[in-house]
Formats: structure tokens, C-alpha cells, sequence
């Protein structure tokens, strides 16, 4: 090297250097607040991951995450980090989503806000060339967020179809009711463990991974990334079929208990591995990137110093102010306890008897208050559970996966079939869900042990029977001020009822639900 040039590449590195030091440190000190004020959330998705097999997965994504920045530091090193202020309106609608989410205590919606502001730090003090070249790396710490569960109840049904289809055409007589079926060998019933949703997410994250790193076509990679969804999904089914059928000719002695989860197991991790092998045989060697960073420009002119921290500093005081709104949203926010009794009449025709229509009561954890009472009038009976929520938490909320008619371990009561009904009452139309219990113990009768249940939501006074949109009204009248005052009414009556379930039901709901109202509303203003 010539002597003469060496304190000039010397000057050339301190010139690069000084404005990478300086952005790295205005990063670190975004992402560092933001999992500081975040910290409940992010403490959330990892007692997730330490509790569920479905997402252990999650803590090996941030150093994947890391490992894949690495890989990528030649051509990071070649950019001048500048930041992009036009980030700074994602960033604000992240935030705001977080503030939603929080609200309406819907773990999904905070986690994956929380970890769309730490990738949207990046473009926001290092600029978007930056992002573009690692864009994989940050997008992939997305599956750190523990979601998919949404997709079991559709998993669950998918399967029965499936396993009863294959049972049929294999000469077996089936006999199915909801997701529970009986073959002449014994009763068989698909649960959350069978839907396959812990295969699924564990495929598409690894098959992600292989897709990125493996082939250099989008084309490639993006076939790749849906053969890693359609193949768990199928093997789960083939699963799910091998298993009955291994159960049925070995008299149950095989695929029992816990056996069927290990042999579930062993075949997903040979279907896996032959995808990747197959998939391998399609792959494309890596561009070599050398250090001069090819196919990224550089920048050419850094950010000032000034400007940098003032960005830095706006973006923390972006970031901070949901946790500002929440305060004073909650500000005064009282501790009194809920309580209501139930009434011995609803309309004047309606009484309150004893013993119950029933031994059921829905599975609504945690709530505020609640009663499970029965009435009756002219030889009908029915049911009527009242589950009250006020200061909803992530701890305490209406609606929840974990509130259901009835749970998949419950031993008294089965689901069998689900839906919507529309009833009038006060000239206005109303969709209510419905579904049908089973007694947990066969019958040979049609109606013998069964009930029909009506359900709706009343949210500060007003019915709505979406989860979806209940959550968001709780979220707006909270956010309004209003309180998160919200109810869950379940009206339910044997199946075998004079003049039909439904019709009962309806007639109680038309009669009483006024006096059903004014107890909720009373309650309401006990505050």
C-alpha cells in the first residue's frame, strides 16, 4: 500500500464510522425505550412462548433475526443511515393500533403492534435503503408473535370432514355429530390438539426460513412459503385418519391416549423432512455479495447530527404517547365491586322456579358478576345465564377464547351444532348465535338430553353478537370515556320443549329481554 494514501483510507473509515456510531446509538435508544414502555407486551409474548408448545418456537426468532442482519453487514456497511420521515406515519398508526388493542384487551393486536414499532425503527432513524437490505431479517421477527390459534375451530372442522370422508370410503359406517364421530370400534371426537395449528405454524416458519435462504427467485420462494402451508395441513389430516384407522383394527389397543400425539408427531416430522428434501432439490446458489455491498447503493450525503436526534427524539414522544392516552383514559378509574341478584320475575308471566331448566352453566371465566337462574311460564322453562364484565384486563375480559358454551374437556355437555337466528322484538330485527348441546352421555332418543341455546353480546347497551364487533364497540366507548361495561346473556332450553326450543326461546327473548335490560343498565349505574 502506498504510504501516502494510508491516512487518507484512515480518514475515509472515521468519515464512514462517526455517522453509523451515532445512528446506532439513536437506534438502540428508540428500541430501548420502546420495549421499556412496551414491557408488559412484550413480557406477554414470552410467558406465551415459555407455556405453549405451539410458539417455543418464538424464542429462537430474534436471534435468527440477529444471525440474518449479520449476514448482511457488507452492504449495511456501505449505506449512510438517513432517516425516513415518512416512517413516522406507520409508526404513528402502529401505535395507535397498540392503544386499540389495549382497550379491548386483544393480546394479537398489541404483540403485533409492538413488534411492527420495533421494525419500524429501523427505517425511521436509518432510512429505507437501509431496511430494503435486511427488509427479510424484520420482517421475519413478525413470527415471534404468537397468533394462529383464530385458525383452529376452521383446522378442527377441516379434519372431521376430512377423517369421516376417509373413514366412509374405506367401508367403516360413520356416524357424526359436530366434531365428535362414533365407528363400530368406539366414539371418536377431534380436539384442539387435533387441529394441526402448532404443525402449521411450525411449517410455514421454518419453510420460510428455507425459502429465503435456499432459493433467490421470488417465485421460488414464494411456492415454497404455500407448500409449507397446504403440506401440514394435509398431513394433519392423513394424521387424524391413520390414527382412527390404527385405533379401529387394533381394537383400540394402538394410537391411544397419549401414543396418538407421539405417532402424530413422528409423521409430521417425516412429511417435513421429505418436503425440504424435495425442496432442496430446486435450490439456487446465494448471490455473492462482496464488500462493496453490489446491487445497493450507497447514500451519499449523511444526516446531520441535529437532525438525527431531533427525529430520534419526536419518535420517542410518538411512541410514548399511547401509553399518555391510556392514563388518562383510566384516570379515576374506581375498584367497586359488581353485583346484581337475580329477580324472582322478568315480564309477569315469567318466573323464577327451582330446580334448574338444567345442570349447565356457560364457561365464562373471571367475570365481574353473574347469575344462572331459571324461569318459567305455562309449562315452558328456560334458562337464563347473565355474565357481567367492568375494568377489563387481559386477565378479565367478555370475549375471549377461553369463553365458550362449553369447553372440548367439559363432561356433562357437547357441541354439536352452531349458527345464527334472527328474532324481532320492538319492531327491530336482531341475529342472535345459536347452538345445540348434547349430553355427554349417547342417547338413543332424538331429543333427550339436548338444549338449544341463544347467545348475544350487550355492550354498554347496545346487543351485538360478533366478537369481533364487540370488541371494537368496548374499545370506542372506552376510549370515549364511557367505561368498558359489557355483558354476555345466554338464554337455553331443552331441545324436547312443547311447541319447539326455538320457539320458546324466542318468545322468552321478546317477552323479557326489557327487564333483562333494565337489570344490566341498573348495574351499569352502580358506579
Amino acid at each position: 500500500m502506498n504510504p501516502v494514501a494510508t491516512p487518507y483510507v484512515f480518514a475515509a473509515n472515521a468519515h464512514v464510522a462517526q455517522p453509523w456510531r451515532q445512528a446506532l446509538t439513536a437506534l438502540t435508544s428508540l428500541v430501548v425505550w420502546t420495549i421499556f414502555l412496551y414491557r408488559e407486551t412484550g413480557a406477554a409474548i414470552v410467558t406465551i412462548w415459555a407455556r405453549s408448545d405451539t410458539f417455543t418456537h418464538g424464542f429462537l426468532v430474534p436471534p435468527i433475526v440477529l444471525w440474518l442482519v449479520w449476514r448482511q453487514r457488507h452492504a449495511i456497511a456501505v449505506q449512510t443511515p438517513q432517516p425516513a420521515f415518512g416512517s413516522f406515519l406507520f409508526i404513528a398508526c402502529a401505535a395507535f393500533v397498540w392503544l386499540l388493542g389495549d382497550l379491548a384487551a386483544i393480546n394479537a393486536l398489541t404483540q403485533l403492534a409492538f413488534v411492527a414499532l420495533l421494525v419500524l425503527a429501523v427505517p425511521a432513524v436509518l432510512g429505507w435503503t437501509v431496511t430494503r437490505v435486511i427488509i427479510f431479517p424484520l420482517g421475519f421477527l413478525f413470527f415471534a408473535v404468537p397468533i394462529g390459534e383464530f385458525l383452529m375451530p376452521q383446522l378442527m372442522e377441516w379434519t372431521a370432514n376430512f377423517t369421516v370422508i376417509a373413514l366412509r370410503l374405506s367401508g367403516i359406517p360413520v356416524y357424526r355429530e359436530g366434531l365428535q364421530f362414533v365407528i363400530p370400534s368406539g366414539n371418536w371426537s377431534v380436539v384442539e390438539a387435533c387441529s394441526g395449528v402448532r404443525y402449521l405454524i411450525a411449517s410455514l416458519t421454518v419453510g420460510t426460513l428455507f425459502a429465503y435462504l435456499n432459493y433467490q427467485s421470488n417465485k421460488r420462494r414464494i411456492l415454497f412459503v404455500m407448500v409449507s402451508i397446504v403440506v401440514p395441513v394435509v398431513a394433519n389430516w392423513m394424521r387424524a385418519y391413520i390414527i382412527v384407522m390404527l385405533g379401529h383394527v387394533s381394537g383400540n389397543k394402538l394410537a391411544a391416549g397419549v401414543d396418538h400425539l407421539i405417532y402424530g408427531w413422528l409423521f409430521f416430522g417425516v412429511v417435513i423432512m421429505l418436503m425440504f428434501v424435495i425442496g432442496a432439490r430446486w435450490a439456487e446458489p446465494e448471490k455473492l455479495m462482496g464488500e462493496s455491498g453490489s446491487g445497493f447503493p450507497a447514500q451519499k450525503h449523511p444526516v446531520t447530527t441535529a437532525r438525527l436526534w431531533t427525529s430520534t427524539v419526536c419518535l420517542v414522544a410518538l411512541v410514548t404517547l399511547p401509553h399518555i392516552a391510556l392514563w388518562a383514559t383510566d384516570r379515576g378509574k374506581g375498584l367497586d365491586p359488581v353485583s346484581f341478584t337475580a329477580p324472582t320475575a322478568l315480564a309477569p308471566s315469567w318466573l323464577s322456579v327451582s330446580p334448574a331448566v338444567a345442570d349447565f352453566k356457560p364457561a365464562f371465566q373471571n367475570p365481574s358478576a353473574e347469575m344462572n337462574s331459571s324461569y318459567a311460564s305455562q309449562g315452558r322453562t328456560v334458562g337464563l345465564y347473565l355474565g357481567y364484565y367492568r375494568h377489563q384486563d387481559y386477565s378479565r375480559k367478555l370475549v375471549s377464547s377461553n369463553n365458550v358454551l362449553v369447553t372440548s374437556k367439559d363432561p356433562q355437555w357437547v357441541l354439536v351444532d352452531s349458527g345464527t337466528r334472527k328474532v324481532t322484538f320492538g319492531g327491530k330485527q336482531l341475529a342472535l348465535r345459536t347452538a345445540e348441546l348434547r349430553s355427554a352421555a349417547l342417547t338413543d332418543t332424538a331429543h333427550e338430553g339436548r338444549m338449544m341455546v341463544f347467545q348475544v353480546y350487550w355492550i354498554n347497551g347496545t346487543l351485538i353478537s360478533s366478537d369481533y364487533l364487540a370488541k371494537a364497540y368496548g374499545a370506542f366507548h372506552r376510549l370515549l370515556g364511557r367505561g368498558d361495561d359489557s355483558a354476555v346473556i345466554i338464554v337455553y332450553t331443552p331441545k324436547d320443549q312443547a311447541g319447539g326450543a326455538e320457539a320458546v326461546l324466542d318468545s322468552f327473548w321478546a317477552t323479557n329481554y326489557a327487564a333483562i335490560n333494565e337489570l344490566l343498565l341498573k348495574t351499569r349505574g352502580k358506579k
